[in-house]
């Protein structure tokens, strides 16, 4: 696949099968953000590592029938496999495979030139259990342009205990965009030491902190918060059929983001981001097809 020459946005880290009751499905929290932002029309990149079997051949062709771009390195390890639950709410738990693909994902010339031109990346803490990917990550984030127009998304997403203080520190410094659940935020509050407040002033600790443009919060069914410097905007989750939960935090993020790369406000970014992570709620799987119906809600969409 050809690099555009105008703006890039990248899912950088982890692609692998969730394998669920009803099957497997392509998933991967970086995979979903660039599938998500493909579908809102942008030159949009999945990137990560597969193995050389044939789990790794069909994520490689699940993206190309998805229309999404990607660079899929092939390293001598398994192709990475996520054991789902779900719980009859529909919320997942995870079961990560160690020692696969995307442990191993190198810094290759042609992920440097995509690098180059990347406007806007997310990647999380999972793909940083590894200390090949988390030199991966950090190596991307410095080849990209350094300007204050980039957007730098760390969305936390933590799992089981894959994670440390120091990941999440480094993190948070180098983003300018912090996407964190409720749940997450106690987990952080309480590794940090930050005092007995509530959630909305942890936030705005963290906004002041780490320097950032935009602190997303997400509560569930309790709804969402988006921070930025002096402000807080507020909206309550649509009630919805929920199927399942995989990939809705992720398709928030990559909404957003599209949102305001395409010149919303982030109020605007924030409601088609709420209004699209609720229509995935409904659907089984990270990566649902978008309905026409959807377009009238969500207006980024192309």
């Amino acid at each position: 696949m050809q690099m555009n020459n105008g703006d890039i946005v990248v899912g950088l880290g982890e692609a692998l099968w969730d394998i669920l009751p009803d099957g497997k499905k392509l998933g991967g929290a970086p995979a979903n953000f660039a599938y998500h932002c493909a579908r809102c029309g942008l030159d949009s990149w999945a990137v990560s590592a597969i193995g050389d079997d044939r789990l790794g051949e069909e994520i490689a062709e699940q993206l190309s029938e998805k229309q999404v771009n990607y660079i899929m390195e092939v390293v001598p390890y398994p192709t990475g496999t996520v054991q789902v639950e779900l719980s009859p709410a529909g919320v997942p738990t995870y079961e990560i495979k160690s020692g696969v693909a995307w442990d191993n994902l190198p810094f290759t010339p042609r992920i440097e030139e995509l690098a180059k031109k990347t406007r806007a990346v997310s990647f999380g803490s999972l793909a940083q259990r590894s200390v090949v990917t988390r030199d991966s990550i950090d190596a991307f984030l410095d080849a990209m342009p350094q300007d204050n127009d980039r957007f730098i998304v760390f969305d936390v997403n933590l799992r089981q205990n894959f994670y440390t203080p120091e990941c999440l520190e480094s993190s948070m410094e180098r983003c300018n965009i912090l996407k964190i659940n409720d749940e997450e935020l106690i987990a952080v509050s309480r590794m940090f030491g930050y005092p007995g407040i509530d959630l909305k002033d942890k936030c705005w600790l963290l906004l002041g902190r780490h320097n950032l443009k935009v602190l997303v919060l997400t509560c569930g069914v309790n709804g969402s918060y988006v921070f930025t410097p002096g402000h807080v905007s507020f909206l309550p989750t649509p009630n919805v059929e929920v199927a399942d939960t995989i990939g809705a935090g992720d398709s928030f993020s990559a909404v957003f983001v599209s949102s305001l790369l395409k010149g919303c406000s982030v109020k605007q970014a924030h409601h088609n981001a709420v209004y699209y992570s609720a229509f995935v709620c409904t659907q089984h799987g990270a990566m649902p097809e978008y309905p026409e119906s959807l377009k009238a809600q969500v207006s980024v969409l192309p």
